[in-house]
């Protein structure tokens, strides 16, 4: 899971990142809410971690501006504040749940499960993706590159689809065979790299900023 932590506690910030990356989860951090709705509209994260007091702009407004823009994310609002009234204007501008600081970082990872399960369950309603200049329409199943209508079979969507829901994330060879092919066992064969070679040449081959990387020994990843 991909998950975007937005806190302008510096400390708190960088604890919520370790203790997240040692827990297995890919994570990018702000300090405000502002860049925060713009990496938010570029990247397809599968949660947010918001704090309500911030400069800029506040957890409860970046509600306000995600759901107004039709970004379906589930956010996790982190909250010092011990009102009532302020946990149900953050709810009531679309968030999913709440947690009173200071936490215990196994609540907080209780509450990232439970709404995973919820993701898991739910079709997200994303009519687009975009990470750096590529973007994905999933309705219409085109793909463009800086503008540039990009040609791709059925099966190289489906496999760019996976990156671009989870960029910056390293997932293995076994992660695409069975969440791309729907194949939970070896078949002996190297049809994941012949496909990750087709992609690159359509998608990266043409262009001096490569997007889809080797990392040795583990798997791939989708980064700018």
């Amino acid at each position: 899971m991909n998950i975007l932590v937005i806190e302008d506690e510096v400390k708190t910030a960088d604890a919520l990142r370790l203790g997240l990356k040692e827990s297995g989860y890919a994570v990018d951090v702000v300090y405000d809410g502002v860049k925060g709705l713009a990496l938010a509209q570029k990247n397809a994260y599968q949660l947010i971690i918001s704090d309500i007091m911030m400069p800029g702009m506040n957890g409860i407004n970046l509600c306000t501006k995600l759901r107004a823009l039709q970004i379906t994310i589930p956010v996790l609002l982190l909250t010092a504040l011990e009102s009532k009234e302020d946990v149900v204007r953050g709810l009531d501008a679309g968030a999913d749940d709440y947690l009173t600081k200071p936490f215990n970082f196994s609540e907080l990872l209780a509450r990232i499960r439970n709404l995973t399960k919820r993701i898991d369950r739910t079709v997200i309603a994303v009519s687009k993706l975009q990470f750096a200049d590529v973007e994905m329409d999933l309705i219409s199943k085109e793909v463009f590159r800086s503008g540039e209508l990009i040609e791709l079979t059925v099966r190289e969507f489906k496999l760019l689809e996976y990156f671009m829901r989870r960029p910056n994330t390293v997932v293995s060879r076994d992660e695409l065979m069975r969440d791309v092919w729907k194949i939970d066992f070896n078949t002996g064969t190297n049809v994941v790299e012949v496909y990750i070679n087709y992609l690159r040449n359509k998608i990266d081959k043409p262009y001096q900023n490569k997007l889809i990387h080797n990392i040795h020994g583990v798997g791939y990843t989708l980064k700018g």
